[in-house]
């Protein structure tokens, strides 16, 4: 395959997901394609023509920490976990937009990094983080999941502590954990997840030359809604051996059938 034919095809890449992607993802997602051609090629294509991924920023936290009184850290800095549903974490995020500051919640299910629930809001209240909860707690209960003794976990943003929010997590027999006070490492992976969000989406200057500056809240519901979709369904995620979420969580429930017999005398 020629230079110019394989540039077509990084360039295709790169502009269907976000242009968010480096070298090493943009090779993956052609030979997920397919498409036979060297890692080397890609890297030296993508370098010659300028054609990269986007790097992370860190993010000033948005939760308000609470009054004292509040669960353990189930976590302690160890987000992993062996089968969906097992442990979320959530959290809460900020854009700017021309009509004001507007608020992002989301809860991530930490087997998958899949998106199960997620907000946006002009308000910081509980109502935000609720929401979320509820969109994640109904589209796994909708798919046949018992979340009886999942671990939510999030920082001490009193969103999270207030009454509603506690509740609703007794009510689903969800189990309460929150990091220690001003320590960002004890929510980590969903401020990791916010980094993501901002660089991929709201700060992504290709889209923001196509789009212009974030107007309102219509504006952003929107492009959150197909982001979140595409990180689910398309993204590639390395921590995943590079496939999407729902893509590894069908993997999961696919090797815990039984295996059929073949030919076998009824």
């Amino acid at each position: 395959m020629s230079d110019a034919a394989t540039l077509a095809r990084i360039e295709k890449v790169h502009e269907q997901n976000y242009a968010v992607y480096g070298a090493r993802k943009t090779w993956r997602s052609l030979c997920r394609q397919g498409e036979p051609v060297a890692r080397c090629t890609v890297e030296r294509l993508m370098r010659l023509h300028g054609i990269h991924g986007l790097m992370k920023a860190r993010n000033p936290r948005t939760t308000l920490p609470a009054r004292p009184a509040h669960p353990d850290d189930l976590v302690e800095r160890n987000f992993t976990a062996d089968a969906p549903d097992r442990l979320w974490v959530a959290d809460i995020t900020y854009v700017r937009t021309c009509s004001g500051w507007v608020y992002a919640a989301f809860v991530m299910d930490m087997y998958s990094r899949r998106i199960v629930g997620w907000q946006v809001s002009t308000s910081l209240h509980t109502t935000l983080a609720l929401d979320a909860l509820e969109m994640g707690i109904w589209s796994r209960q909708r798919a046949g999941h018992d979340l009886t003794g999942l671990i939510h976990h999030s920082d001490r943003g009193v969103q999270y502590r207030a009454v509603r929010y506690t509740e609703r997590l007794e009510e689903e027999e969800l189990v309460a954990s929150v990091g220690s006070k001003g320590d960002s490492y004890d929510n980590a992976a969903a401020e990791a997840f916010n980094s993501t969000f901002k660089t991929e989406l709201i700060r992504n200057p290709k889209l923001l030359s196509r789009r212009g500056p974030w107007k309102s809240i219509d504006d952003l519901e929107i492009a959150v809604a197909e982001w979140v979709d595409w990180y689910n369904t398309s993204r590639l995620h390395g921590s995943l051996g590079d496939i999407p979420p729902i893509e590894y969580e069908t993997k999961h429930y696919a090797a815990r059938q039984p295996p059929q017999l073949v030919g076998a005398t009824p």
